[in-house]
């Protein structure tokens, strides 16, 4: 029995990553014709209403929310839920259907800015085989991105802002993470998911009628409402939802294993729908990016 739960968590933990793989290369850069906060503000407001109609208890928990709660839940809702997929969907949309798979990659550095963070603000220790895989995936990263070339940072280089806003992504998202481990502590994920997406949703709806970016509704065409929909119900709260099913029945060091279908997805599927593919020096340099990060999973507290 154990086994089989094992087995279902690890196949759940894959599919969403497999899904967020697909999003990322397939689905988000289709949605390039409207502005990206327009874009990161739908993502989160579609969903979050689906979610009312079935987890509307959840608003039972804001009658015992301390200052403390609301406060690290408005610091996920700005890190993950917007400078986070700001910066993602910014990076997905720089370029252009060119460099969509390392774009995605650099997102695994999450862990090396999640678990720095957690040793600043949680008082964790870092071991020093941290700062040696840290280095080695920071180091891997910058050759997928400019390979043995040196760097131009220029107004006509779109893959090095790409690869900017991916970095702060990266960051943006280990922030949350460990922002999360606060509101984790007293509630489940799914009040966590609820809420940040709610947060997330307030925030950026306040943005975008004091930018006027409600204009934005007359330039959504079909095919942007059926990608939405799509987004909504599965690579975004669906895909969530699901991984953390999978997450609760397996450990993390095979969570970390399943999750390597993200990446791996990504190149497969850039290649299909764009026919795009790494060349050798970037296969080696994510390669040893993903195995360096493995490694800092396995070796975190």
């Amino acid at each position: 029995m154990k086994n089989k739960q094992a087995i279902i968590g690890a196949l759940a933990v894959i599919f969403a990553s497999i899904m967020w793989g697909f999003d990322g290369i397939v689905l988000t850069p289709r949605l390039f014709n409207l502005d990206v906060i327009f874009v990161v503000f739908l993502l989160h407001l579609i969903p979050f209403v689906i979610m009312n109609l079935f987890l509307y208890k959840e608003y039972r928990h804001m009658r015992n929310f301390t200052y403390g709660d609301v406060f690290f839940l408005f610091l996920i809702a700005m890190f993950g839920g917007i400078l986070g997929t700001v910066s993602i969907v910014k990076a997905l949309f720089l370029v252009n259907f060119k460099h969509l798979t390392v774009v995605v990659l650099l997102q695994k550095l999450q862990p090396v800015f999640s678990i720095a963070l957690a040793a600043i603000i949680l008082g964790e220790r870092i071991r020093r085989r941290f700062v040696l895989w840290a280095g080695v995936a920071i180091a891997a990263s910058y050759f997928l991105v400019f390979g043995f070339q040196l760097p131009r940072i220029d107004a006509d280089h779109e893959t090095a802002q790409a690869a900017f806003f991916a970095l702060l992504a990266a960051f943006a998202f280990g922030s949350s993470t460990v922002f999360s481990k606060k509101i984790l502590n007293k509630y489940s994920f799914h009040t966590g998911t609820f809420y940040r997406y709610g947060f997330t949703s307030l925030i950026l709806l306040l943005v975008v009628v004091i930018s006027g970016r409600t204009a934005q509704f007359d330039l959504i065409t079909t095919n942007n409402w059926i990608y939405f929909l799509i987004i909504a119900f599965t690579t975004g709260s669906g895909a969530i939802f699901l991984y953390y099913f999978g997450l609760i029945r397996i450990r993390a060091v095979l969570a970390t294993m399943c999750e390597l279908f993200f990446p791996l997805s990504a190149i497969v599927f850039d290649y299909i729908f764009n026919g795009k593919l790494l060349n050798p020096v970037q296969w080696f340099a994510a390669a040893l990016m993903i195995f360096a990060i493995i490694q800092l999973n396995r070796n975190k507290r």
